[in-house]
């Protein structure tokens, strides 16, 4: 069992309604300070067999202990993490969001993993102009909501760039009929429309056939099986960790020339997919999207992460780092928060929201932002920060091409 997978064990029985103080006990901060400036997160750190959350939590706290290093923001006051469990569900997200929105010198909050409890977020989000900042969700309308002045900011994959580098993907690797198996959620419609858009205007691969399935089902074999025989020879899925180790499971104990490719969404690597799957993942063709990964980052940026990550009682080795996207998001968008606050001068709110598109560079663990966000653009990330994953023997996520 890796240290990570400990850590998020023995914090695991702490939260729920004590959330914020298991974390405060569990990473043994500095001594409370007067005057902190406050950022939350809040995620689904109850869901079983979660990771995502808690790899959200480690890139904000080791960004955040870089930060307070330095100096702190606003000359010199400390920043200061709350978090908070919404447990995947929309309703307890907002109620989250509205007592969030009472706490004093409070900037911003953090979101989890789930697309549909951000998509839900968005109108109450405005309504208590609360800064948001998105992760890990990538359903597009999360950002792109006709909201003026918009208080969503993203710094993570979205569909309208996943989709098209997973048929891609598809396209290079030599299949001409793909299969559509998406979660019948709107990240699951985010997907269909992005993957319709790009095959109107590119004209391949084609499109054999579309399975919807809901979440927590104990099977998919049949909508595979339903895909496959329509044509595909690679399916796309659009699915979280559960259901991808179910379909994993399923097709493995398929015969061999009826196991097709099966190109994934990154959402399956917020939780125990590889533990979840076992020995089936050998035995199947599988590859997930990614926008980072530690092991072809900057070596500097890298080694600084480690060893505050170790100075904090955090993973030492970056095959120990769980959901690695969802680190590297957190980290670099707590960096240009910070940024955001000393350039806005205070913690009104509103200022800090349009600070955040003034920020003119961040040099990040995942990229150096020229700028990260604009008036224009409140998405960090682009297609060249993409690309393709597979799990080692040993569960552990690697490049691949």
């Amino acid at each position: 069992m890796s240290k990570q997978i400990r850590c998020m064990e023995s914090r695991r029985a702490f939260l729920g309604t004590s959330a914020a103080a298991a974390a405060q006990a569990f990473w043994q901060p500095a001594r409370a300070q007067q005057a902190a400036v406050r950022v939350a997160v809040d995620a689904e750190f109850s869901l079983e067999n979660s990771t995502s959350a808690q790899a959200i939590e480690l890139g904000l706290r080791v960004a955040m202990a870089e930060v307070n290093a330095a100096g702190g923001v606003l000359g010199g006051r400390p920043l200061e993490l709350l978090v908070r469990d919404n447990r995947s569900m929309p309703a307890r997200s907002q109620h989250n969001l509205r007592e969030l929105a009472t706490v004093p010198d409070l900037v911003g909050v953090f979101g989890g993993k789930f697309s549909p409890v951000v998509l839900d977020a968005v109108p109450l989000v405005h309504e208590l102009g609360l800064p948001f900042f998105a992760v890990w969700s990538s359903a597009d309308p999360i950002i792109d909501n006709n909201r003026k002045p918009n208080y969503m900011f993203r710094l993570a994959l979205r569909d309208n760039l996943a989709m098209p580098k997973m048929l891609q993907t598809a396209q290079q690797r030599g299949h001409t009929k793909v299969g559509l198996l998406l979660a019948n959620t709107g990240w699951g419609r985010s997907n269909l429309s992005a993957a319709e858009r790009y095959v109107a205007e590119a004209r391949r691969p084609a499109i054999a056939g579309l399975a919807w399935f809901n979440w927590g089902e104990k099977s998919l074999i049949q909508r595979y099986q339903s895909l496959r025989e329509a044509g595909a020879t690679a399916i796309l899925a659009v699915a979280n960790d559960d259901d991808a180790a179910v379909l994993v499971q399923e097709v493995a104990a398929l015969p061999k020339d009826q196991r097709i490719a099966i190109i994934c969404h990154q959402g399956i690597t917020g939780g125990r997919f590889a533990q979840q799957a076992g020995p089936a993942l050998q035995e199947v063709d599988l590859s997930v999207l990614q926008t980072f990964s530690f092991f072809t980052a900057d070596k500097a940026a890298r080694n600084r992460f480690l060893a505050t990550s170790a100075r904090l009682g955090g993973p030492t080795r970056i095959d120990d780092i769980l959901a690695p996207t969802g680190v590297a998001h957190a980290y670099d968008m707590l960096h240009i928060v910070a940024k955001a606050v000393t350039l806005a001068g205070s913690t009104e709110r509103s200022a800090v929201r349009d600070a955040l598109e003034r920020v003119p560079e961040h040099r990040g663990l995942i990229k150096t932002y020229r700028p990260p966000f604009s008036a224009q653009r409140h998405e960090a990330l682009g297609p060249a920060e993409l690309l393709m994953a597979r799990y080692r023997a040993d569960g552990v996520l690697v490049p691949a091409a």
